[in-house]
């Protein structure tokens, strides 16, 4: 799978949320911005985006996700801070 593809799964399966996809083949790194995100455990949040890659972690086409979420505030203060 391309980054493009896994980036065009999640946006169609999880509303309202902005992703940035690094990797290839089927080992990916996820990144999710979202204001859903802000009520959800860490634990949640994982499980909203396997849920939503769920089929493709199943038929073998993606085998390593990693995973990070964040809210947008979350998002603006990891960029301030990298910046820093």
């Amino acid at each position: 799978m391309l980054p493009t593809e896994v980036k065009a799964l999640l946006e169609s399966r999880l509303d309202g949320c902005e992703f940035h996809i690094q990797g290839e083949g089927c080992d990916f790194q996820v990144v999710a911005v979202g204001e859903v995100f802000a009520t959800l455990s860490r634990v949640k949040r994982q499980q909203l985006i396997y849920g939503a890659l769920s089929d493709e972690i199943a038929s073998g086409a993606l085998h390593a996700v990693t995973i990070k979420t964040y809210t947008p505030e979350q998002w603006q203060d990891a960029a301030e801070n990298k910046g820093a």
